[in-house]
C-alpha cells in the first residue's frame, strides 16, 4: 500500500550566480581620470582667457573690429565646449560605472573640446580683425 500522502516537493535549486563583472582596468581607470581633469581645466582656462579678452577689448576701430561679433565668437566656443565637454564626461563616468572602456571617450571629449575652443578663437581674431 501507498503513503496517503504523496511527500515533500522537491527543493528548488540554487539561483544561478550572477554574472561574473570584468576587472576593472587600472590604466583605463587612470587615463580617463587624468584627461577629465585635463578637460576641466582646459574649460577653466578657456573661460578666463576668453572673459579676460573681451575684457580689454577697448579699443575696437569700428572698420576693421566688430565687438558684437568677438562677444558672439567667444561665448558661443565656451558654451559649445562646455556642453561637449559635459557630454563627454557623463559617458566616460557612464563607461567606467559599466566597467568597460572609457579611455577613447575621455580623449575624445578632450580634442573635440580643443577643436571647438580654436575655431572660436579664430572666429574672435576675425571678429577683432586680427
Amino acid at each position: 500500500m501507498g503513503h496517503p500522502y504523496p511527500g515533500y516537493p522537491p527543493y528548488p535549486g540554487y539561483p544561478p550566480q550572477p554574472p561574473a563583472t570584468p576587472p576593472r582596468s587600472t590604466a583605463d581607470l587612470t587615463i580617463s581620470i587624468i584627461v577629465l581633469v585635463c578637460t576641466a581645466l582646459l574649460g577653466v582656462v578657456a573661460v578666463f582667457l576668453g572673459i579676460f579678452s573681451l575684457a580689454f577689448l577697448d579699443y575696437c576701430p569700428p572698420a576693421t573690429c566688430s565687438v558684437e561679433g568677438a562677444v558672439t565668437a567667444v561665448m558661443t566656443a565656451l558654451a559649445v565646449a562646455a556642453l561637449v565637454g559635459l557630454a563627454g564626461m557623463i559617458v566616460t563616468i557612464v563607461q567606467l560605472a559599466r566597467r568597460k572602456t572609457a579611455w577613447p571617450f575621455a580623449v575624445g571629449t578632450l580634442g573635440l573640446c580643443l577643436v571647438i575652443l580654436f575655431f572660436g578663437g579664430m572666429a574672435y581674431s576675425m571678429a577683432v580683425g586680427g
